[in-house]
């Protein structure tokens, strides 16, 4: 399987619904670092996974949405626990909805799986993982 991942970063602030989340569950701040890896199992024509600038450029405008945001205000979050996991999944999705709608380019359509992952320091980080629909 081949591979190509990209990274940016974005600053949030929110709270946590729980008491599993102690002081979280008050308003906090956090910056992660995202990085999103493509995967598919052959390259395309041009010997690529997908194109870097495309994958880049998607990626910062899938962040811009949480980007020095207070996700408590976030309408399309309402009703989700913002958590690392959950924020991992909703970039995600978002990506992967921009790959079939051809945003990355017609080669990025075999990309078979992705994963996004958010780490929130030196020492923890969360991510999602999952295959795609191929057409």
């Amino acid at each position: 399987m081949f591979s190509v991942t990209v990274r940016d970063h974005m600053m949030i602030a929110h709270t946590l619904k729980g008491e599993v989340f102690g002081p979280a569950q008050k308003m906090h701040g956090a910056t992660y670092v995202v990085d999103v890896e493509f995967r598919r199992p052959d390259l395309d024509g041009n010997q690529i996974v997908v194109d870097i600038a495309k994958a880049t450029d998607t990626l910062k405008e899938t962040l811009k949405v949480l980007t020095y945001k207070n996700l408590d205000e976030v309408e399309e979050l309402s009703g989700l626990n913002t958590t690392t996991e959950v924020l991992a999944k909703w970039i995600f999705d978002r990506l992967a909805q921009s790959i079939a709608q051809g945003e990355l380019g017609e080669g990025a359509h075999a990309i078979a799986s992705m994963r996004v992952s958010l780490q929130e320091s030196h020492i923890a980080w969360a991510a999602y993982d999952a295959a795609l629909p191929q057409k």
